[in-house]
């Protein structure tokens, strides 16, 4: 599903909690050793509101794995339950439900340490 919200200003205020499961750690974990060290450090050494993604790039106001972004990411403002306040009419009439197992939380469950 390809996203055409107005992302862009919000700042990552609607990029947390978000829920993990196994494969998508998995996918997370192999996108961060291809990327360039440069670009994983300054990404990882950005500030970040409470709660917000660790991967959320604060800097240039975008996900920062956004190829291998989770499940409620992808899904996030197209769902009843998942409302972008910029764009409500996205959101289709029906509730977003996880299709895999979550095995934590990006920010509280899972932080950068986990990725190394």
């Amino acid at each position: 599903m390809e996203s055409n919200l107005p992302c862009q200003g919000c700042k990552g205020m609607c990029c947390g909690p978000v829920p993990v499961s196994e494969q998508e750690l998995k996918r997370i974990k192999k996108k961060l050793k291809e990327m360039p060290l440069k670009i994983r450090l300054e990404l990882e050494n950005q500030q970040r509101f409470y709660g917000t993604c660790i991967f959320y790039d604060q800097d240039h106001d975008k996900c920062g794995i956004h190829a291998v972004r989770p499940a409620v990411c992808r899904a996030f403002g197209h769902f009843n339950n998942l409302v972008c306040f910029r764009k409500p009419e996205a959101a289709a009439a029906n509730n977003w439900v996880i299709q895999e197992k979550a095995v934590g939380i990006l920010s509280e469950h899972f932080t950068w340490k986990d990725f190394k």
